[in-house]
């Protein structure tokens, strides 16, 4: 019997605070965020308490880093009602796995704004079982956004494209409990750079949890 919803957002929220990476300043400390009691579920990871949880994202979790906007983690799971995964492998091999993960981002971020266009690409994609003898995937992403200066003019060289945003996108997937969790990491291209060894770590630490029931 799978845990009641509070009680599971609650358990995602007391496991994110053990999993970010550090951001550039360090934010005064805060106290910890009171949590009803619910048994040990879900998934757990490492995260940083100096990046803010921000509640009504759209994601079953979401963590924002509050001096970088476009850097964030996020959970998500899919329907209990409507999904009946025993395995990640139930998502094809790695690479079929990343096409769905793309599609995904690519749905979300769809525009209605004339002019813009998305370069997407997979970068790599991986498998691996980990301590708790579970398969996991990983898949790594880069968006690129581009819009037009003056999407209005009639002239095609009036209409120059400026490249709005740069961005990798590092996901985890696992199953547990029938459902697939996915871990997601957000953050532009030249963070990246500056954050790998830590980001890296963080989708290294991802574990899915049995539901006791």
């Amino acid at each position: 019997m799978a845990c009641c919803s509070s009680c599971a957002l609650a358990e995602m929220a007391t496991i994110l605070n053990s999993l970010l990476p550090p951001c550039r300043p360090t934010l005064p400390a805060r106290p910890s965020m009171p949590l009803p009691p619910s048994p040990s579920c879900l998934c757990t990871h490492k995260t940083q308490t100096n990046w803010i949880q921000v509640r009504g994202a759209g994601a079953d979790i979401f963590f924002r880093d509050p001096y970088v906007l476009d850097e964030n983690l996020s959970v998500e799971l899919s329907s209990p009602s409507s999904s009946r995964y025993k395995t990640v492998e139930d998502l094809g091999p790695p690479q079929e796995a990343a096409k769905k993960v793309l599609k995904q981002y690519l749905t979300e971020f769809m525009s209605t704004r004339l002019g813009v266009r998305r370069e997407s690409n997979v970068l790599s994609t991986s498998s691996r079982v980990a301590d708790d003898g579970k398969l996991y995937y990983q898949v790594e992403v880069n968006i690129k956004s581009y819009a037009n200066t003056n999407e209005l003019a009639v002239m095609p060289q009036d209409r120059v494209p400026r490249l709005e945003w740069n961005r990798r996108y590092l996901s985890v997937l696992g199953v547990e409990n029938n459902r697939l969790y996915e871990l997601r990491l957000q953050t532009p291209e030249s963070v990246f750079v500056e954050e790998e060894s830590d980001l890296r770590q963080v989708m290294d630490s991802f574990r899915v949890n049995k539901v006791a029931g």
